[in-house]
């Protein structure tokens, strides 16, 4: 029987939003982080393409204790209506808008912006399906109504999470250890607009992930930069989610397993997990990790 071991991952920041049914118009947030969503930051730490096979990244199991849950909290967002500077990258990597610019504009109208951007007086911004008003010859969205639209964005303020990752191979959760605190692209906790703060990978253990979640105490809440680092906190009884590698009778699937990442969303799979609090023992291990 092989060995297991769990990589304890540190979820932090002032923001964080882990969408499971998000629409363009209602981009919701799950109540803790998904596996989709950390196996996707890892991927993007260790350099892997988006078409790239997850290999026995895929194949961890996945648990998450809600250290601090946090605050859920409504962004109003509006997004399209007005003009927008058309910058030379939309020239250089979009040949169907250079040409409908080089086409329905002269270089008299043509207007420099800030910072050395060109604007278009008749511009209207869209990212694609871009068509000509029949009335004015503007060039606007064929897709969307020129007016602003107006979403609904859902995210968790002020929440940390401990996540674990058990395997068998030790190498494999360095590598991951190593990639997301030297990481080859950008991280963030579900969406771009939420950087993750401080200390990421905190260390390996072994045993199952329940073991590991039951002797770690609590992450601290609060950096101390000059006296001693505050005494651990085992008293409280978090909710921890464990992911099962077999179907459980009774419950309901997560369909956030996922089998591949591409541009268009990607494909993923269910996977079934449980529920329980989580006792800390009195003799957990502390922390000390930058905040």
């Amino acid at each position: 029987m092989s060995h297991q071991n769990v990589l304890l991952l540190r979820l932090a920041g002032p923001l964080q939003s882990w969408g499971l049914t998000s629409r363009f118009g209602r981009r919701d947030t799950h109540s803790r982080p998904t596996k989709s969503g950390v196996i996707g930051l890892c991927a993007a730490a260790l350099g892997l393409h988006r078409e790239e096979p997850l290999g026995e990244l895929a194949e961890v199991l996945f648990g998450v204790r809600a250290d601090r849950p946090g605050t859920p909290l409504r962004d109003y967002h509006t997004v399209g209506g007005g003009k927008y500077p058309l910058r030379p990258r939309d020239l250089l990597t979009d040949h169907q808008r250079a040409d409908k610019t080089t086409q329905h504009s002269a270089a008299e109208d043509m207007q420099v912006g800030p910072f050395g951007r060109s604007e278009l007086a008749a511009w209207y911004g869209s990212p694609k399906y871009v068509t000509t008003d029949s009335t004015t010859g503007a060039l606007i969205s064929g897709e969307i109504r020129r007016n602003a639209l107006i979403t609904e964005r859902w995210y968790l303020a002020d929440a940390t999470f401990l996540v674990g990752l058990e395997h068998p191979n030790r190498t494999l959760l360095n590598q991951i250890a190593h990639a997301v605190e030297h990481p080859k692209r950008l991280l963030w906790l579900g969406r771009k607009a939420c950087p993750p703060s401080g200390d990421i990978a905190l260390s390996i253990v072994p045993g199952t992930l329940r073991e590991a979640f039951e002797t770690h105490a609590l992450l601290p809440e609060t950096p101390s930069y000059e006296n001693p680092p505050p005494a651990p906190t085992t008293k409280a009884r978090p909710w921890a989610w464990f992911e099962s590698p077999h179907p459980l009778p009774g419950i309901g699937p997560l369909s956030d397993q996922p089998v591949r990442f591409s541009a268009d969303g990607g494909i993923h799979s269910l996977r079934w997990e449980t529920r329980h609090r989580i006792t800390i023992a009195s003799h957990a291990r502390g922390w000390d990790i930058i905040l």
